[in-house]
């Protein structure tokens, strides 16, 4: 039996064994960076957690801090003294703006390649513990069309794409769809994938996005993708951000935190079965087999 097998039945096993409730997973990505992903990621948790649900966010991004920068906290732990260096899942959750848990990622996203096979059994119990504490999980991945970013989209049931009118936003968008498509361990019908546009200033800019995005996308790729809604360009975000305060929090009443409050209730309202069926165990499974046959 060789190393990848292994560990394809070390996973099967914890599934097996788990086959309990598990979290939502909603995983948001971009094809280029400054585009709100991140922004997003964070005011959705807010706006989610205001309608009574639990929500962790994982920051998936690998060397940067974006999200710990946001929400003007830094964690104590991550994901690397998890699986290295015996931490629980509890030590590595730290509680932000209206109780909203946070995970980083640190140099743990790179390094499940790494993983030993009692590394593997342990991180796969932990992420099974985590499924039972959130009923939302929020992965905030890296932006582009690295490595990493795919594997966690191609492992994700439920996927946000954050683009902006900016004609480098629609094309870096298509890129990381077509790199998705391309990838071996994406399953047409499993993932779904719903386009958010940001910082438009009409209803015509959000239209406009996203025909733009959906003709080729319907027309070259065998992907679904959905329109889930607009975000308008705010100044009041940028002054959020500048003070490490969640836009939900410092400008509640601003229009692009009611929009996110609207994509929020839309989330909720529309409850993925695929995706609450799948939990955030079964995702790093997923993750953890594309690694090792990569």
């Amino acid at each position: 039996m060789d190393q990848a097998e292994g560990l394809r039945n070390i996973i099967k096993k914890q599934e097996i064994e788990s086959g309990r409730k598990t979290a939502r997973v909603i995983t948001v990505t971009s094809g280029k960076g400054g585009v709100g992903k991140t922004s997003l990621s964070v005011n959705l948790a807010i706006q989610l957690r205001r309608l009574g649900k639990r929500v962790v966010v994982l920051d998936a991004d690998f060397g940067l801090a974006n999200i710990e920068i946001m929400l003007g906290i830094r964690p104590q732990y991550n994901l690397a003294d998890l699986m290295f260096r015996g931490k629980s899942m509890n030590d590595i959750i730290t509680y932000g703006p209206e109780g909203i848990g946070f995970i980083s990622g640190g140099s743990g996203i790179n390094e499940m390649a790494n993983l030993t096979r009692d590394q593997v059994f342990r991180l796969i119990q932990k992420m099974a513990e985590l499924d039972q504490q959130a009923d939302v999980i929020i992965v905030d991945t890296g932006a582009g069309i690295g490595d990493s970013v795919l594997e966690f989209v191609a492992a994700s049931a439920e996927v946000l794409l954050v683009a902006t009118p900016e004609p480098t936003s629609i094309t870096d968008a298509y890129a990381l769809l077509k790199s998705l498509n391309r990838n071996s361990s994406y399953k047409p019908g499993k993932t779904v994938v719903k386009m958010v546009a940001n910082q438009v200033r009409g209803n015509n800019d959000a239209d406009e996005l996203f025909d733009k995005l959906g003709i080729v996308v319907n027309k070259f790729l065998n992907i679904d993708i959905e329109y889930l809604g607009s975000i308008p360009y705010d100044a009041n975000m940028q002054k959020a951000v500048m003070r490490q305060e969640p836009l939900s929090m410092a400008a509640p009443n601003a229009a692009a935190a009611r929009s996110v409050e609207n994509i929020a209730r839309i989330l909720a309202n529309k409850e993925e079965e695929r995706s609450r069926a799948f939990g955030i165990m079964q995702l790093f499974s997923s993750v953890i087999r594309m690694k090792f046959t990569r």
